[in-house]
């Protein structure tokens, strides 16, 4: 699966993109995030507080009880305001 970071969590992580073969227990946006504060220093300040954290599966935005079986790219980006 194709994890992409956007905005300061790329800044944060150190990379736009990466693939992952999350373990079987990780089911939800919400597991893969915290699946993912466990790779390392950088992914733990990103993920810090998952209220700061939106996500999309597959290019539709999702909250994060949204399930990841099957997607080819989750992405990872800040909250957004219109303007």
């Amino acid at each position: 699966m194709k994890i992409a970071y956007f905005a300061w969590v790329r800044e944060r992580i150190g990379k736009s993109e990466e693939i992952v073969t999350p373990p079987e227990h990780v089911r939800t946006v919400a597991d893969l995030a915290e699946w993912l504060k466990g790779r390392g220093e950088e992914y733990a300040h990103a993920f810090a507080e998952p209220g700061m954290v939106r996500a999309a599966v597959d290019r539709r935005h999702v909250k994060p009880d949204a399930p990841i079986a099957g997607a080819a790219e989750v992405a990872f980006f800040p909250p957004m305001t219109g303007g």
